[in-house]
């Protein structure tokens, strides 16, 4: 399949047409953004969405260097067949230049008014504001930057998608870091085959297609897609990734990928030693975790098991800047969610983060949350069952709780889930 390329220099290639049918298919595919409350789901395809946000911008003199196509979606679109693990999120990045506060405004308001574009025929949209829009389908906005120090200055708005697979367009005038792996480094240039969309109507055919270039940030791209395609884990520098990558770390493994490195123990420590020095408390670990597995995970109960003890494993084996009670926690973090897991009981999500904001939210829709449950918490003395996935069998399990640190439990107070840690109690 390498040999199908068009070298332009070490770190970009020239799609084939295969890579580029693909492409093409993500990019025509119908997503949906669902709504939170009464609003309906939006019936997106990729391409009208960067349409809409696109023009939106342009009418605002908001100028745009490129779009691209980053992460999971464009490894799915580069990589070879035999080694076709599908995508979760859709990531768009769109090159601006960001100068101060007012061009955030101008970026939002954009991205919030396309959406009118896509609701369905017969709504009144006169009477949604772009803060309704917001509240209904945003999953999440960051912002990035000191206008002082230009080395990090961007901004993500994410669409929320309730399996998984949401929307996130990105705006970046300048990013440190843009990858975690040499497998996720692939960002694929959409200019050109935009500009196909705009001015020719026929079908793409092995003898006629656009021409779309493809680049490695990692640095070489042949030596990222080699990794690619032979499940091999390999980064530089995983001390600067947020979060030092432990879950993607994680991920690949539980995928069958496997360190290109021989100094796996160093690459761990590292990675472990970022996730604590981001995360340092209990409450923001299970939030990260939690979100991590409702991305990845969603209705697949057996792979989600095997993950937690697989991050279980490299926590325990790798972890050498946390205290022994520290340590104890996340650990049995990891252990009641498994547990649970295996269970089938109520979704992790249910109990373990509740947005403590959502009381503020329009008192007329019934509030997206779950209500404090009736029964008795189901975690703490429940017995599980390890699964071995070699001959797809189950023997006994339980993680043992160890006597000098009590097992974090989440209890409702007043309407609230909460930890109730020793005589400390942390609302979520």
């Amino acid at each position: 399949m390498q040999s199908d390329y068009v070298e332009l220099n070490s770190r970009s290639q020239i799609l084939n047409y295969e890579q580029v049918r693909r492409l093409d298919q993500v990019l025509t595919d119908t997503n949906y953004i669902h709504g939170r409350w009464n609003y309906p789901t939006l019936e997106v395809r990729l391409k009208d969405l960067i349409h809409a946000v696109r023009g939106r911008l342009a009418e605002l003199d908001v100028e745009i260097r490129d779009i691209r196509l980053n992460g999971s979606a464009a490894s799915y679109i580069v990589g070879s067949k035999e080694n076709e693990l599908g995508y979760n999120d859709l990531d768009l990045i769109f090159g601006v230049a960001l100068s101060g506060e007012e061009d955030l405004k101008k970026i939002k308001m954009a991205v919030l008014e396309s959406l009118l574009n896509f609701l369905p025929a017969g709504v009144n949209t006169s009477r949604i504001s772009t803060v309704h829009l917001k509240d209904a389908y945003v999953k999440k906005m960051v912002k990035i930057g000191n206008y002082s120090a230009p080395s990090d200055r961007w901004s993500l708005i994410s669409l929320t998608n309730n399996l998984g697979r949401n929307v996130e367009l990105k705006f970046v005038d300048t990013m440190k870091r843009q990858f975690e792996f040499s497998v996720d480094s692939f960002q694929i240039i959409l200019d050109s085959l935009l500009l196909y969309y705009d001015c020719c109507d026929l079908v793409m055919k092995p003898n006629f297609y656009p021409t779309v270039q493809g680049e490695s940030v990692f640095g070489n791209f042949e030596e990222a897609l080699y990794h690619l395609n032979n499940r091999l884990i390999a980064t530089v520098k995983p001390e600067e990734i947020r979060g030092g990558g432990l879950l993607k770390y994680c991920n690949l493994l539980v995928h069958n990928y496997i360190p290109a490195t021989k100094d796996l123990k160093l690459l761990q420590r590292y990675m472990c030693s970022r996730f604590f020095i981001d995360f340092p408390d209990l409450c923001q670990q299970q939030k990260k975790l939690q979100s991590y597995l409702s991305s990845h995970f969603i209705g697949n109960n057996n792979l989600k098991y095997k993950y937690l003890m697989t991050l279980r494993d490299v926590i325990n084996e790798s972890t050498v800047c946390l205290m022994g009670h520290e340590r104890r926690c996340i650990l049995e973090l990891i252990d009641e969610t498994a547990r649970h897991t295996l269970n089938n009981g109520l979704h992790f999500q249910n109990y373990y983060y509740i947005d403590p904001c959502h009381e503020q939210y329009p008192p007329q829709y019934p509030s997206p949350y779950p209500s404090p449950p009736s029964t008795p918490n189901p975690y703490g003395h429940t017995p599980s069952y390890h699964h071995n996935a070699n001959n797809n069998s189950y023997s006994y399990y339980s993680p043992p709780i160890s006597p000098g640190c009590y097992t974090p439990q989440p209890e409702w107070v007043n309407g609230c889930c909460v930890y109730q840690q020793h005589d400390q109690m942390a609302v979520l």
